[in-house]
C-alpha cells in the first residue's frame, strides 16, 4: 500500500492467499479494497485463482489488479492439463532427504489423533500421477505437506530444486541458498506462469484503454467460472 501510494502507478497486481477474503470475518479484505479504491483511487478486480492447470499443485491464491483510469479488464483464461506430480522429481537424490525413524513415527502419530479428533490434519503423500498439496513456507520444518513415498524406505522431503520445478520456475533458476531458506522462499513464492498471464492481460487492458465505469468498491467475479482454473 505504502509503495502504491507513493508511486502512483497506472497499475498494479497484488498477491494473496486465499484466505484474504475470510480474515477478520472479512473485515481486512474490505478495509484493503476500500483503501485502494476510495483512499488511493483505484478500480479494482479481483479473483481466485488455483495454479493447478500450469504445475502439478493446488495453490489458490487471491488475485488483486488495479487501475488508476478506470479501464475494461478480465483476468486470463487456463487450459486445462493432465500435470503429473512425479514429473517434478529428480532421478537421484541425496539420503539427507529421507525423514528420520523418529519423524516419521511422530507425523503417523500426528495424523492418527487427529484422524481420531476428526480432523484432517496430518502428512500428505505424493500421488505421482496426480497433483501435490499447497507448499507452503513452512515445509523446512518437516516437509509433511508434500512426502515423496519410497521403496522399503521412509519417505523423503522434496529437494529445493524439485520445489522451484513444482512452482513452475525454469531449470536455469540458481538456487544460492540453503534448503532451509529455499524452502521459504518457494513456499513463499508465486507462480511465473501464473503473473505472466495475468500481467499479459494488464497490459492489454492499458493498450486498448477502454473505459469502465468506476464501481464504488470493486467487481467480484465468479470463482467457480468453468472458464478459469477449475477447483477441487
Amino acid at each position: 500500500m505504502r509503495i502504491i501510494r507513493e508511486k502512483q502507478p497506472r497499475a498494479f497486481i497484488l498477491e494473496n492467499v486465499k484466505n484474504l477474503q475470510s480474515h477478520n470475518k472479512g473485515r481486512t479484505f474490505d478495509i484493503i479494497k476500500w483503501t485502494l479504491s476510495q483512499d488511493l483511487g483505484y478500480q479494482l478486480y479481483y479473483k481466485v485463482i488455483d495454479a493447478r492447470s500450469v504445475v502439478p499443485q493446488n495453490r489458490k491464491r487471491i488475485f488483486i489488479v488495479g487501475f488508476k483510469e478506470p479501464v475494461e479488464f478480465q483476468f486470463p483464461t487456463f487450459k486445462k492439463q493432465n500435470l503429473k506430480a512425479g514429473n517434478v522429481l529428480e532421478a537421484e537424490v541425496p539420503s539427507k532427504y529421507t525423514l528420520s525413524d523418529k519423524l516419521w513415527l511422530y507425523l503417523q502419530n500426528y495424523a492418527l489423533k487427529h484422524k481420531a479428533k476428526g480432523n484432517g490434519f496430518g502428512f500428505g503423500l505424493m500421488d505421482f500421477e496426480g497433483i501435490t498439496r499447497t507448499l507452503s513456507a513452512r515445509y523446512y520444518k518437516d516437509g509433511s505437506e508434500i512426502l515423496v513415498p519410497q521403496e522399503n524406505k521412509n519417505p523423503r522431503r522434496l529437494t529445493p530444486r524439485e520445489c522451484a520445478r513444482l512452482m513452475g520456475f525454469p531449470e536455469t533458476f540458481k538456487i544460492p541458498v540453503s534448503d532451509n531458506q529455499a524452502y521459504r522462499q518457494f513456499g513463499n513464492a508465486v507462480v511465473p506462469l501464473v503473473v505472466e498471464e495475468v500481467a499479459k492481460s494488464l497490459l492489454e487492458s492499458l493498450e486498448k484503454n477502454i473505459p469502465a465505469p468506476r464501481r464504488t468498491f470493486c467487481q467480484q467475479l465468479n470463482l467457480f467460472d468453468t472458464n478459469v482454473l477449475p477447483t477441487e
